[in-house]
């Protein structure tokens, strides 16, 4: 892949400025750099979704696998298996059936070129599907994605962090020749992420990911394609994440000392000609040297350099309003099931004490997200009841955002009767949304900016009781240990669900919560157990994926 000469502007905005890169073929390449930088507008680009006002990017003849970082399962899709849908990832019947039509055509005319292109096309695109191994490559990543219990499922049946995963293994499966990949691992357990980070690793095709998880990168990748808002130009640095923020740093150092040298040189000769201005007529000699230094001055504050910024992160403020009783939630009893599913909790009991930090951890699918929707009130259980304190005052962060209203605008989604505009502004401002920007409709903000808006209205509500569906996913890492810095402090409580090792122990950890896969006998109630957190246990449960009933 070579890009030569990019020149993209959206009006006086300014996104790649004569940018130049190239990456051989099988390279796993990272797309890093802070957001607005343009890494997804690379991916529209190399996709035919967006335009270049010059320049261009040069893709051998291959196919291309695509995961956005939001995603969508298209409604013709609900009634289809989990086996059908991952299947369609390599369309072999649909290929069949145009191959026999030109075969149909050649009868009519033998002597046909054209058909005979199109026909070994064809038959090229069919082999590079592997037909022979179609049914086997599929059962290994459903297993390994650990899916292989849900082939038979509906779509339509599967939550969100399925639906993820599903997708995820479908455009694995597709083997295209170029992956691109955005914001791949936010949805993966553990035990799904290690099989997806060997998988890439081995791949044979070219992969460009966009990911805020660094060892997801450093795991993976042996390039790093940066893209630099500053100078609107890209770099391609050789090895891993950790790598280029090494490489990074030294010329950034570098790039500082010469800078500073640079704006010495220029100070000492602004002053030089300061004098020489102000010196008297009759002081020639000084009047003359003012005129050859002010050339000189000219020509270096045309090549000065411009210092790359230091653009603002995230500020937060969690302090309770109010303290909760000493018990803020009590879950008694608790039973629920979807219709035509098997049954999720039976008889779930656990409460909290004012200032745990708790966490819930299993697979995707076994219910995390449903329990926190339970004690919200989102959903009501068949039988048992959540019980809050008196004083249990509750912030709900969900896992797909869905506590925006895409409809509205950024400040309409995070209006209190407690504030005025004036402080929302400034409010907001601390979640790097500045002037008319608050104006802008949720639905075309990006799913960074979205996860922003979704942090800064539950802290407005200053509550002592958090409840965290996957926090981390979508920011970059310095706004993750700004975070989990902010709620290590806080003194409320937290219910949390993360797959995230190192931010589970950041925050302080103090119980865990442990639902097991689905049980496939009715007869027997699933469990769920309590433990003791530490973060050997975490680590037994994550990196072993351990039955632990």
């Amino acid at each position: 892949m070579k890009a030569s000469h990019l020149q993209l502007a959206y009006g006086t905005k300014i996104i790649y400025d004569d940018c130049e890169f190239n990456l051989e073929d099988n390279d796993k390449a990272g797309v890093v750099g802070v957001n607005g930088a343009g890494k997804t507008t690379l991916f529209k680009i190399i996709l035919g979704q967006q335009q270049l006002d010059d320049g261009k990017i040069e893709l051998p003849s291959l196919r291309l696998g695509y995961l956005p970082q939001e995603i969508t399962i298209p409604p013709e899709h609900n009634d289809i298996t989990v086996w059908e849908y991952v299947a369609a990832g390599r369309p072999v019947d649909e290929l069949q059936e145009k191959l026999n039509a030109e075969y149909e055509k050649l009868a009519k005319y033998p002597d046909s070129t054209v058909i005979l292109e199109r026909i070994n096309s064809l038959q090229d695109l069919i082999d590079s599907y592997d037909i022979a191994n179609f049914d086997y490559e599929l059962l290994k990543i459903l297993d390994k994605m650990n899916l292989s219990d849900l082939m038979d499922t509906k779509m339509r049946k599967l939550s969100g962090g399925q639906k993820s995963k599903v997708a995820f293994a479908r455009v694995l499966f597709e083997n295209a020749g170029l992956l691109l990949l955005d914001e791949p691992t936010n949805h993966l357990d553990v035990s799904t992420k290690q099989f997806v980070s060997n998988f890439l690793r081995n791949y044979r095709g070219t992969v460009l990911v966009i990911s805020h998880d660094v060892a997801f990168l450093d795991d993976i990748t042996n390039k790093t394609l940066f893209v630099n808002k500053t100078t609107h130009k890209m770099k391609v640095y050789k090895g891993n994440y950790s790598d280029f923020r090494r490489q990074y740093a030294e010329e950034k150092a570098a790039e500082d000392a010469r800078i500073t040298e640079q704006e010495r040189e220029i100070k000492r000769l602004s002053e030089f000609v300061a004098r020489a201005r102000a010196a008297k007529r009759s002081n020639t000699a000084l009047i003359g040297m003012g005129h050859q230094r002010e050339k000189v001055l000219a020509k270096k504050l045309a090549e000065l350099e411009t210092r790359e910024q230091d653009y603002a992160r995230v500020a937060m403020n969690i302090t309770p309003a109010k303290q909760s009783n000493k018990t803020p939630l009590e879950v008694q009893n608790l039973s629920f099931h979807y219709q035509d599913s098997p049954q999720l909790y039976s008889g779930l009991s656990f409460s909290l004490t004012r200032g745990e930090k708790f966490l819930i951890v299993g697979e995707n699918g076994v219910g995390k997200s449903t329990l926190l929707k339970l004690i919200v009130g989102n959903l009501t259980p068949d039988s048992g009841s959540v019980i809050l304190g008196n004083n249990t005052t509750t912030a709900y962060y969900a896992q797909e955002l869905e506590i925006l209203d895409e409809r509205r605008t950024i400040l309409e989604n995070v209006t209190s009767y407690d504030f005025t505009e004036t402080e929302l502004r400034g409010i907001l401002s601390n979640f790097l949304f500045y002037g008319d920007d608050i104006y802008k409709k949720v639905a075309v903000l990006s799913p960074g900016e979205k996860a922003r808006v979704a942090l800064c209205k539950i802290l407005l509500k200053r509550a002592n009781l958090i409840i965290l569906d996957e926090p981390t996913n979508h920011f970059d890492p310095e706004t993750q240990k700004l975070i989990g810095e902010n709620l290590k402090d806080y003194s409320g409580t937290i219910i949390m669900v993360s797959h995230s090792p190192a931010f589970v122990e950041q925050i302080g950890i103090t119980r865990m919560l442990i639902v097991p896969p689905h049980n496939d006998d009715p007869k027997q109630p699933r469990l769920a157990i309590i433990k003791n957190y530490s973060r050997e246990l975490l680590e037994y449960y994550y990196y072993l994926n351990s039955d632990l009933v």
